[in-house]
């Protein structure tokens, strides 16, 4: 199949460009707004318990959890109780209530002087806001009014922050990194293709493909989002992955071609010869890549479910550009693929390369070198063993950013949690208005739980089991028809285990009523559950669908096992450092982001899912180069060692430069975002320069022969159904000759007469 490919596109090379062009072209205008129809939102399980009692709260109630907290702060010596700043608290709550979006606005001065609503010096109290609206609507006006009523105001200094207005300027930042990443990194990438290929033509290919790739993708989920919602979040790895994966693939086939013209063949011959090896190799990397990513889609976080979204249009644009638009490119330029050289590095005979003496040093002491470096990554990866995690809050934004700035006021000058209460809604209690004496009797009692500030219900607020403030004029909010909820304020944080555990108590509290409960802690407790429920299943899907993939590409059992077992080992000192620099702290001044004493809940099984993906890639890659050796020699230590020589070189390269792209996003100034650049970059790294280098041939020896067994059932399946393609199936004639029979071409030569890369070829080919 991937032969007609090849002729076709040979044959019609200048249409395939110019399809190729008008999809470039197409994309990049309808991709281009493809931010705007994105949402800043989806980090929550649609179906749980929280999320569904806050739109209980919403429709029931017409109650929402406040998305922006407003800090009036006094000038000079005056108190927030003054009169006078007392009519101008009412006066400015009155005029929040009344901006376009605003459903309900209260404050300190509203709610009848409420304590915790009023700083510890007397000169600070909060306004909160309730908008309307989904999470778009609230992203867009919550900019305007952070605007609107930040600065001097009256007797008042104000500044906005909650966690609409955080995640706003979360979402900013990153659009702001993004455009600085790809400034950064596409000069860089272009000097390292250089230095890779010498050939300022040649150098340019991989990116041509990666802008594709990332335009294409755009396209993709500007389609999908006018379907369902896409996180915004997701642009970030279209552009790294789409850049990474394009010059992945590109550096395999352009060095293939430079090899294959090497050894004597036409450019046209060489496109074809060039498809059908190392064109397969990059086929099923990209599969094994997509089904990595597409297991996040087995999450409900439309987070998680849009970063797979894409993952797999990233993954197969760059394969479609690798194998259809990257041929037809080179059979244009045939020989002036190397035009404009830089520098050229003379190649060395085979079995004098770097990889080469690295290959055959390993297998001479393959258990001491498997043994010593699998216990060393173990070791790296311990810290992984007390993770904690936590959902993105304030903190993850620079010190200089105004909502950070304005929550630690919060948290430094205010004993409770207002912004984060904890909304407790029993439903179907009969006339709720008739019931006051078990409506306190109950505020009183989750009053007296630890970790709780204040309830407030329709009866009154209530701190210690005691009421302390009588229902005012907003009581009846607390009730409809035959429901009524409570708020619980918290004492604790809110992404905190002490909050956690709060809301396990209240939904597990022996009270007059069965509750359901939302807010900022409940969200936390059942994102974690819904993952954690799921994650298996994610996990089985991706090392059952990699087996499957690997077995039909290489007809062994054993292969693929290897592989599943040393990708996870090459994991593991990543997830270690990951804890230790993210959640320890760590490097954190270097860095400059401030730890919080947890990660993300979703960045390590999106980092699981993509750093896999990638390790899976280059053992395709390794694997299929190192078959194709053992095919030809039979031999197995010979062919691991030319394997690993033949593709050492290009697939470290490819390595630093998908590291350089992740890099670039590890420079951004939201530490999530920074954690996933540096974790994936140190990942493909310990991949491409240990586990590749060590493991792999180490384990390849102790196996021996046993490496392509597999039982005699299996074996008939695989002659039958597996991609086993030759690479010498038929020989390569003039385009346009036609074969009346096929049949096998003449034996290569042998190893020792064998040249491994193209005169004047600085990389080995793959």
């Amino acid at each position: 199949m991937l032969t007609r490919l090849a002729r076709f596109v040979v044959r019609h090379r200048k249409s395939v460009l110019g399809a190729s062009a008008v999809f470039f072209v197409v994309a990049g205008v309808l991709g281009a707004g493809v931010a705007e129809s994105l949402t800043p939102g989806g980090f929550d399980d649609p179906a749980a318990e929280a999320p569904r009692t806050a739109t209980l709260l919403r429709d029931t109630f017409g109650t929402r959890e406040p998305q922006i907290v407003v800090l009036a702060t006094v000038a000079g010596d005056k108190s927030v109780d003054d009169p006078d700043v007392v009519a101008a608290g009412l006066a400015l709550t009155e005029q929040l209530a009344a901006e376009p979006g605003v459903e309900e606005a209260t404050s300190y001065w509203t709610l009848g002087s409420v304590p915790p609503l009023q700083g510890d010096e007397g000169h600070q109290a909060l306004l909160l806001a309730v908008l309307g609206g989904d999470e778009n609507a609230v992203d867009d006006r919550v900019g305007e009014l952070a605007d609107a009523y930040t600065g001097n105001d009256g007797p008042f200094e104000l500044a906005v922050g909650g966690e609409a207005a955080v995640f706003n300027q979360i979402v900013t930042q990153i659009q702001d990194d993004l455009t600085t990443a790809e400034m950064i990194v596409l000069p860089i990438t272009m000097i390292l293709l250089i230095l890779v290929f010498g050939s300022v033509v040649a150098a340019g290919l991989p990116l041509a493909i990666g802008a594709m790739a990332v335009v294409g993708t755009f396209l993709m989920l500007q389609i999908l989002a006018s379907i369902t919602d896409v996180s915004i979040f997701s642009l970030n790895l279209a552009t790294a992955l789409g850049l990474g994966l394009a010059i992945d693939y590109s550096l395999f086939i352009v060095s293939r071609y430079r090899e294959e013209m090497g050894n004597g063949l036409e450019p046209h011959d060489a496109v074809v010869r060039t498809v059908e090896t190392a064109g397969k190799t990059v086929a099923f990397s990209a599969l094994t890549v997509a089904v990595s990513l597409a297991a996040l889609l087995v999450f409900p976080l439309t987070f998680l479910r849009s970063f797979a979204y894409a993952g797999l249009a990233v993954a197969l644009i760059a394969a479609g550009g690798a194998l259809i638009t990257l041929p037809a490119l080179l059979a244009v330029l045939g020989r002036n693929v190397d035009r404009w050289v830089i520098w050229q590095r003379k190649p060395k005979p085979v079995g004098e390369g770097i990889w080469h003496r690295v290959a055959v040093t390993v297998m001479r002491h393959p258990l001491v070198v498997g043994i010593t470096v699998t216990v060393a990554l173990l070791a790296l990866g311990a810290p992984f063993l007390h993770i904690a995690f936590a959902q993105p809050d304030e903190r993850v934004l620079p010190e200089s950013a105004s909502t950070r700035q304005v929550q630690a006021e919060i948290r430094a000058n205010f004993d409770a949690n207002e912004a984060t209460t904890l909304q407790v809604v029993a439903i179907g209690i009969g006339d709720a208005a008739a019931l006051d004496d078990e409506t306190a009797t109950y505020a009183a009692a989750l009053s007296e739980l630890d970790d709780v500030a204040r309830v407030d219900a329709r009866t009154g607020s209530y701190i210690d089991g005691t009421l302390v403030f009588p229902p005012g004029a907003a009581a009846e909010r607390f009730v409809a028809d035959d429901s009524t909820w409570f708020s619980v304020v918290p004492a604790v944080a809110s992404q905190s285990p002490e909050a956690e555990d709060l809301v396990v108590e209240i939904r597990q509290f022996d009270g007059l009523y069965d509750v359901v409960v939302t807010g900022a802690s409940a969200y936390l407790v059942d994102a974690k559950a819904s993952l954690f429920a799921r994650l298996p299943l994610a996990i089985g899907l991706i090392a059952v669908s990699t087996f499957v993939l690997l077995f039909l590409m290489f007809g062994s059992v054993l292969v693929p096992l290897k592989a599943l077992v040393i990708n996870v080992l090459s994991l593991t000192a990543t997830f270690g450092a990951m804890v230790w620099v993210f959640q320890d702290g760590h490097l954190s001044g270097v860095l400059n982001f401030t730890p919080t004493g947890s990660l993300d809940i979703s960045a390590p099984i999106l980092m699981f899912c993509i750093a896999f993906g990638l390790s899976m890639d280059y053992e395709v890659f390794l694997l299929s180069r190192i078959k194709e050796e053992y095919d030809r020699t039979g031999d197995n230590t010979t062919a691991v060692a030319l394997g690993l020589e033949r593709t050492g070189r290009i697939i470290t390269a490819a390595a630093v430069l998908i590291a350089v792209v992740f890099l670039s996003f590890a420079a951004s100034q939201v530490t999530f975002i920074k954690l996933l650049g540096l974790g994936l970059a140190l990942a493909v790294l310990m991949d491409a320069f240990v586990i590749r280098a060590t493991l792999v041939p180490a384990f390849m020896r102790l196996a021996g022969k046993a490496n392509w067994w597999a039982p005699a059932p299996m074996r008939r399946f695989y002659a039958r159904f597996g991609i086993n393609e030759s690479t010498e199936a038929e020989p390569i004639l003039p385009m346009g000759t036609i074969l009346p029979n096929r049949r096998r071409a003449p034996a290569e030569p042998t190893v020792e007469t064998t040249t491994a890369e193209a005169p004047g070829d600085p990389v080995d080919a793959q």
